[in-house]
């Protein structure tokens, strides 16, 4: 058997000749739909239309404001989602099991909501609900209704990271750590700790890219970031697409930008340290249901080892 071996039969010739006029027959429908899509877009089209998009106006009031708040809201709400995130993740490893079960149902329900209901929950707070609606300025309520959703629901996404970033460590460190006097808090504190926020870093820059996208769901609550600003140049209806296929260019350029700083930063990290970056899919492949965590097991076979160990005067 060759070494190459496929899961299926390789194509013979007649295979390979359906398969060729089934591919030139797409690619022809493709063009046939691409060509009447255009043409019914004509009046979007034109260089009118395009004109309008491309002026200093367009740009000064409407494109780098938008940009500006979509980067103000999404750097606010990594910020804040951080520090909750390393907060919820220090409960939910607490050895205080009331504590470590209150920080799990607030990750779970933070998870579970959607973000643009969380977003609404806090605007119409800002709006409606006193003290609120007297304290904050009213050009801030949509600000603070974007930072606050984005902040609950990356925050316990961030405390999930940091989590799996401690539990992925080598049962090693640990060890070592209770080996040379330190406690179980120490250790986190000192060594795991440390390890784990270098491993999740990638994984951190990779989830401000979901933030920024998530910015465009201010939108509903009349947030002036990219999206909503790009709405009101196009309130006009004679330049919809034009304006849409910028914002859509910007919010590429801004996105693939952290991407490949994310993966330059994983690369980095991994050579520098050594250590094992925490993925996304691998934060959310844990267990999110409240546990002991590695520490207490380590804890219990550093005692057993002491417990073993023959005394000095013995040996």
């Amino acid at each position: 058997m060759s070494s190459n071996s496929v899961l299926f039969d390789i194509p013979g010739p007649k295979a390979l000749r359906r398969h060729r006029i089934i591919g030139v027959v797409g690619v022809i429908v493709l063009v046939v739909l691409a060509a009447l899509l255009i043409h019914g877009l004509r009046s979007q089209l034109g260089a009118d239309a395009w004109a309008t998009v491309f002026t200093g106006q367009a740009w000064a009031d409407y494109f780098i404001p938008g940009i500006l708040n979509t980067i103000q809201a999404a750097a606010a709400a990594l910020v804040l989602a951080s520090l909750l995130g390393f907060v919820l993740a220090m409960g939910r490893m607490s050895f205080i099991r009331p504590l470590r079960w209150v920080c799990s149902v607030l990750v779970e329900f933070f998870r579970a909501v959607p973000v643009l209901m969380a977003m609404l929950f806090f605007y119409y707070l800002m709006v409606f609900a006193a003290p609120f609606s007297t304290l904050v300025p009213p050009a801030m309520k949509g600000l603070v209704g974007v930072v606050a959703g984005l902040t609950f629901y990356n925050g316990a996404v961030m405390a999930e990271l940091l989590r799996s970033g401690v539990n992925s460590l080598p049962r090693g460190q640990t060890e070592a750590g209770l080996s040379i006097g330190l406690s179980l808090s120490q250790t986190r504190r000192s060594i795991l700790l440390p390890q784990a926020i270098t491993a999740m870093m990638p994984a951190l820059v990779s989830q401000l890219v979901i933030i920024v996208k998530d910015t465009a769901l201010g939108y509903i609550i009349t947030y002036p970031e990219l999206l909503r600003s790009a709405t009101n140049l196009s309130s006009g209806g004679t330049n919809i697409i034009p304006v849409f296929l910028v914002a859509a260019a910007l919010f590429i350029v801004i996105n693939y930008s952290l991407t490949r700083f994310a993966e330059y930063l994983q690369i980095r990290m991994g050579r520098s340290r050594g250590t094992h970056a925490v993925t996304l899919d691998q934060a959310h492949q844990e267990s999110f249901l409240p546990d002991e965590g590695a520490l207490e097991e380590a804890a219990d076979q550093a005692g057993i080892r002491e417990q073993r160990r023959p005394p000095d005067d013995a040996v």
